[in-house]
């Protein structure tokens, strides 16, 4: 029987990515099931990305290990009953230069932990599950996708694939019946974009996309007004957000000239319905954290146990806070803490049936993003004025840019309350290390 909630996670991992993924991975099969994990650039390059994804299975196959000599119960039942695939995607933005937040995350995207602690970093031969020529016919991509990879080490855990992560996840919108697996993107929204370039009526297939990305009624983190991974790629976000619109076109980006450009053609006319985004704003990820004091709490017993999976969470873990302490007022001691913006994507899809979820009262509304501007790349602008749609649409002296027009403008849901903003780091911390005693 398929799992209640089947996702594919696309991210640049970066700390909070990783936390993302471990709740993911911890959650009870029969919960959820994570059909794919797809790799884009963001917090640091791609490659480097793919390697932090590689190392989560990597120590998690040693902390199975060492729960079994405990005698304790194993979980992580995401990879111990299912079997993820993995597959590499864009390297760069579909338009204007690679952007990444390796200042913040460190080069390697989780504070240098390869380097301070190299026994929790996979060995370099799992490069070349990622490098076989792709298939040339449906028989042996279908094999492919169920195949056992016979190698020690990670791979144990997932299935690497081959094919660029667009077509992966097009291909697995196709192979599942239509409303039953949800996109969850906590990095730029770069595959996204290029998946329903290729196939927006496939890509529609998905249940909904839920995004970790911008800001409204807040501030950003990299300039005053844009979020990273908007910024990191506002081109990619404002195609996807795109299809949550009556009328596309409306809200498309518009290329600029003279630089680099994937050159992605716009969206056909007459596609068979609008994308369900709910997306994870500043405005909300910003006030649920992890800190310094709760972590400690769950991880210094088990990591002073021996346990693998919390001496490596500790050993990213307490750099980041320290680089949140010294950064941020309000950030001493014990209460240093990181926000756990992806964090929260995932605990959505697992609890979004539960009415302390709330949107903001407008909407859906119409959120755009800024690509063509000099001081406010990647800002998502909301309208915010207190005005009623009209029933036609049209260029209008009182209604620059259709902001009003029944069939202009995108329909985003975007959340603001959830079930509890002390809950969200208990969450997490009860479902990876195990209900507190």
């Amino acid at each position: 029987m398929p799992a209640k909630n089947r996702v594919i996670i696309d991210t640049d991992p970066g700390c909070d990515d990783v936390l993302a993924m471990l709740l993911a991975f911890a959650t009870k099969a029969e919960d959820l099931e994570v059909l794919l994990v797809s790799v884009t650039h963001g917090n640091v390059d791609v490659r480097s990305c793919l390697r932090n994804v590689v190392a989560i299975f990597h120590v998690l196959e040693k902390e199975l290990e060492w729960r079994k000599e405990q005698g304790m119960p194993l979980g992580f039942e995401g990879i111990t009953k299912h079997k993820p695939i993995v597959a590499i995607g864009a390297d760069a933005p579909l338009q204007e230069t690679t952007e990444s937040a390796d200042y913040f995350h460190g080069v390697d995207g989780l504070a240098g932990v390869h380097d301070s602690h190299p026994h929790f970093s996979p060995v370099e031969d799992w490069r070349n599950l990622f490098e076989r020529p792709p298939p040339d016919d449906d028989l042996t991509r279908q094999a492919r996708s169920t195949a056992e990879v016979d190698v020690d080490g990670p791979a144990k855990s997932f299935t690497p694939s081959p094919s660029p992560a667009h077509k992966e996840i097009l291909r697995l919108l196709r192979e599942n019946e239509p409303g039953t697996v949800t996109l969850v993107g906590v990095g730029p929204l770069t595959n996204f974009a290029l998946a329903a370039a290729e196939d927006p009526e496939t890509f529609l297939r998905c249940r909904e996309v839920v995004a970790m990305g911008g800001t409204v009624d807040g501030i950003g983190n990299v300039t005053p007004v844009a979020e990273f991974n908007v910024y990191a790629d506002p081109f990619a976000a404002a195609r996807v957000y795109a299809l949550t619109s009556p009328r596309p076109s409306s809200t498309m980006p518009v290329p600029i000239e003279g630089e680099p450009s994937q050159h992605l053609a716009p969206y056909p006319a007459g596609l068979p319905g609008q994308l369900r985004l709910v997306l994870m704003s500043l405005d909300i990820t910003e006030s649920h954290t992890l800190s310094r004091r709760d972590f400690n709490a769950r991880a210094a017993g088990p990591a002073g146990r021996g346990s693998p999976l919390a001496q490596w969470m500790t050993a990213f873990m307490t750099p980041m806070l320290d680089k949140m302490e010294r950064l941020h007022t309000g950030h001493e001691g014990d209460g240093a803490a990181l926000a756990l913006h992806d964090p929260l994507c995932v605990w959505y899809v697992l609890t979004r049936d539960d009415p302390r979820w709330r949107a903001s009262p407008r909407s859906p509304e119409d959120i755009r993003v800024e690509t063509a501007a000099q001081w406010s790349r990647g800002m998502t602008v909301g309208d915010k004025r207190p005005r009623k749609r009209r029933d036609s649409d049209g260029e209008a002296p009182h209604d620059r840019g259709n902001w009003l027009g029944n069939k202009s403008g995108n329909r985003i849901y975007r959340m603001m309350e959830s079930p509890g903003r002390d809950l969200a780091a208990k969450y997490l911390l009860d479902t990876v290390f195990g209900p507190e005693t």
